[in-house]
């Protein structure tokens, strides 16, 4: 028993610390417990095969499918509109949001959906992430109280209660306290919170799609020669491919995009064709984005009946129509080790062979309008193709430098595509799988998060590089911390001890050693651990007092939900430590006010709902 308070303690000590990685921390304590003989082999890894490590791995490949998709970016928009230029407003919505998600989302699946887009909106406001993160985090903890699969602690404590004959608490009853403590947050970090949360400098801002396009019209002068162009009903375009005029070799015209004005009138015709072929046809109304000299363009409305129409500021234009979920735009620069120096190529047909249109080329920082060049040391190239293309490029060629962020950029897109709502069917079947108990929650989460990937929402490659694996790991390796807590006695020991100094003086004591006691653990092992643990001793203790158990039942699922002190506590933490960098200091400066709150409000209200 000594020996685990040994262990324990020189774990939390270097969380503390600080200067190792919190999942090596948490490996050398798991490795430790092994060692000293207070667990075997297969309890010291039993937390890797634990469904809640299976689970958060899966919640964050969901995020990463709606953030890829345009769902981050159209909520990050409005949490913008909706907050206006207050920062108060936005530390509401997001302790709000997050709150009432995870009454119906595990707390884990509601971090890891808003992380992104409370990261993107943080910025765009002129803040920091570690501003705002930790409200999400705490907001998602508080919201589990809402409902009873809202967290496990919440399903434990009831499932306690039935396996002593009485009757189990019901599916929305736990919102009598969740509803307050969740108001109790929000106003916590709108008045208060706000001013103790950490100023910390992290490199995780978002590409600002605004700003680059701006940089790259400047640069390379591409509203020079962009057009949209109609097709008028007497134009001999009407009904023919492109390979029977081939308007770039005649006309020096390049076809960018394709917009069939009335898709819906022939089943199965696509709104856009993004890279016309030579097979493609044309037809009455169609738009074409043409890139040419004014006197070409000119020269190919008169010749094919095409009427001129009107553009929205550049900017929002190259926005709007050429750079979506699956297309976008990237400025590349050749090296000097560069195969392409020195060597004559037509521009846009070298790029064609990767499936990437060439909109604009530079050299010396001046724009390069010749079609045929020598390529030199420096030149810049602005392309559009798909994300993936525009990877491959980059694996084809080792001495060119795609400039920016391509995957950062394809994030910030706002218009939803056919995938977009794809991944959001994907949340939606894990929520209904979780709310129905069809599956258990790793499964629903592992179903989910495989349709996100097979209809290629994120290629695998990137579902693997969402996981946030230092998380992951370092969840894994604690949970065998509360295992040896209980199989030492060591949990046991301390819990009685609390119950025989309290339990004699008043309830209410009895009810602030349960809450205090369960908090304590919650801040170092898992709620779920927690709640198992806790839940037997409270009932123990009420039914040796003669008083009815469902209050303490209450105020442990709400202490076990209550790890605001510790980055490991609870998952949501975890998640967001890396993304806000904080540090362990930094949980227990935030969180001990609010932690305190929550005390006062359960001695207060709990007897209320529940009587002794």
């Amino acid at each position: 028993m000594y020996l685990m308070l040994a262990i324990l303690g020189v774990t939390i000590a270097l969380f503390i610390w600080g200067k190792y990685s919190p999942d090596v921390v948490a490996l050398l304590s798991m490795i430790s417990l092994f060692l000293f003989g207070i667990l075997d082999s297969k309890e010291a890894l039993s937390g890797f095969s634990n469904p809640t490590v299976i689970m958060i791995a899966a919640l964050f490949i969901i995020g990463e499918g709606l953030s890829q998709t345009g769902w981050t970016a159209q909520a990050g928009q409005k949490f913008i509109q909706w907050a206006g230029n207050s920062f108060p407003k936005l530390l509401v919505i997001l302790t709000l949001g997050s709150g009432f998600l995870s009454g119906f989302v595990s707390n884990t699946g509601t971090v890891a959906t808003l992380l992104p887009v409370t990261i993107s909106t943080a910025w765009k406001m002129g803040t920091l992430p570690s501003k705002v993160l930790m409200p999400v985090a705490f907001g998602s903890n508080t919201g589990g109280l809402l409902t009873l699969t809202g967290t496990p602690p919440n399903i434990i404590v009831s499932n306690s209660l039935t396996e002593t004959g009485m009757e189990g608490f019901s599916f929305f009853e736990f919102s009598l306290i969740g509803l307050p403590l969740l108001l109790i947050a929000i106003l916590y970090f709108r008045y208060l919170g706000h001013k103790l949360l950490p100023k910390n400098q992290t490199n995780n801002k978002p590409v600002d799609i605004d700003s680059t396009l701006h940089d790259w019209i400047e640069s390379y002068k591409i509203d020079d020669d962009y057009y949209r162009l109609r097709i008028r009903s007497l134009s001999p375009l009407i009904g023919t491919t492109f390979s029977k005029w081939d308007l770039e070799g005649k006309y020096n015209v390049q076809v960018i995009r394709l917009k069939r004005r009335h898709p819906s009138r022939l089943k199965g015709t696509r709104p856009f064709v993004e890279f016309p072929t030579s097979e493609d046809d044309m037809r009455y109304h169609d738009i074409l984005t043409v890139k040419g000299e004014t006197e070409d363009i000119n020269r190919l409305m008169i010749s094919f009946r095409l009427g001129l129409l009107p553009l929205e500021p550049i900017r929002d234009e190259l926005k709007h129509n050429l750079i979506n979920q699956e297309v976008g735009m990237t400025e590349v620069l050749v090296t000097p080790k560069s195969i392409l120096v020195g060597r004559k190529i037509k521009l846009g047909t070298y790029f064609k062979r990767f499936g990437l249109q060439l909109l604009g080329a530079s050299r010396n920082g001046q724009p390069h309008m010749e079609k045929e060049i020598i390529v030199k040391p420096g030149d810049g190239f602005i392309l559009r193709g798909t994300w993936e293309n525009i990877g491959g490029l980059k694996r084809q060629h080792e001495n060119i430098v795609i400039c920016g962020s391509p995957e950062g950029m394809a994030k910030n897109v706002e218009n939803l595509t056919r995938k977009s709502y794809i991944a959001m069917g994907a949340l939606v079947l894990m929520i209904l799988l979780l709310v129905l108990k069809i599956v258990p929650g790793a499964v629903a989460a592992l179903i989910s998060a495989g349709l996100v990937v097979v209809t290629r929402c994120i290629p695998i490659s990137k579902a693997y590089k969402s996981i946030s694996w230092t998380s992951v790991i370092m969840i894994g390796a604690m949970i065998p911390m509360g295992l040896a807590l209980q199989k030492t006695g060591t949990a046991q020991m301390i819990a009685n001890s609390l119950v025989s100094i309290l339990g004699d003086i008043h309830p209410i004591m009895l009810l602030a050693g349960v809450f205090i006691l369960t908090t304590g653990f919650s801040q170092v092992i898992n709620n779920s651990a927690t709640a198992v643990l806790m839940a037997p001793i409270a009932i123990i203790a009420a039914q040796s007092l003669n008083i009815s158990p469902e209050p303490f039942m209450i105020a442990v699922a709400i202490s076990a939900s209550t790890a605001f002190l510790t980055p490991v506590g609870t998952t949501t933490n975890a998640m967001v430590m890396s993304a806000g960098g904080y540090k362990f200091v930094d949980y227990f400066k935030v969180g001990a006010p609010l932690l305190l709150l929550f005390l006062v409000v359960t001695l207060i209200l709990v007897p209320v709902f529940w009587p002794f």
